[in-house]
């Protein structure tokens, strides 16, 4: 079968996981649903993945792979470390709020399980991290950000306010553009890392009102 091709297959695969994931829950998810899902034999699915916990970690690791991809050109573009950071909240909450399923995914099903909560926290979103902490080094070398604040700490309360409002926005009854949050959350992110207490930040935000 042609590598293409292959691909093709491996994909439509993961896409039927993250629906039949979403919606009946990992640990209630069998591989025939998937397979019924994806309109393929039970079969095909192991031609592909080892097994059930084989399908959710290929699938983390695939959509984390391209989301790291595109953050990392997106942010070669830019040369102001804030914008940077509203450049990448932006794009998480987008990548999120265009597919519930995906969102569900991984805001919940994913974190049932110590085992891939350990493999989430040390593989692609290690490389995640890593592009955020060198955002917050760039603005601290340019006097942008306060030096005193260590990177580790800051990059997880940066991935924590947009996680939560990720989290929230899937838990909430009300119907909302998630990645409008972005701007606002950013803004207040970035005032807040000020060199200068109180100092507005550089990059221009419409007003988003908070909502959950």
């Amino acid at each position: 079968m042609p590598r293409r091709v292959e691909q093709g297959k491996r994909k439509e695969i993961l896409q039927a996981a993250i629906r039949v994931f979403a919606r009946s829950g990992f640990f209630n998810s069998k591989v025939s649903d998937v397979a019924r899902q994806a309109g393929v034999a039970d079969g095909t699915i192991y031609l592909y993945f080892r097994n059930k916990d084989d399908l959710l970690i290929s699938l983390f690791d695939q959509i984390m792979g391209d989301f790291v991809s595109r953050a990392s050109r997106a942010l070669a573009a830019l040369d102001d470390p804030a914008e940077k950071l509203h450049r990448l909240a932006q794009l998480h909450l987008e990548s999120l709020g265009r597919n519930r399923d995906l969102a569900v995914v991984f805001q919940i099903e994913l974190r049932h399980s110590s085992k891939f909560m350990a493999r989430f926290s040390r593989t692609r979103l290690a490389d995640y991290f890593k592009l955020i902490q060198e955002v917050i080094r760039q603005g601290q070398r340019q006097g942008r950000f306060r030096k005193g604040l260590h990177e580790k700490l800051v990059t997880k309360c940066f991935f924590g306010m947009l996680d939560e409002m990720a989290t929230n926005w899937i838990l909430s009854e009300r119907q909302y553009d998630l990645a409008a949050l972005s701007e606002g959350v950013a803004d207040l992110f970035v005032c807040g890392l000020a060199a200068s207490p109180g100092k507005k930040s550089r990059v221009k935000s419409r007003r988003v009102a908070a909502r959950s």
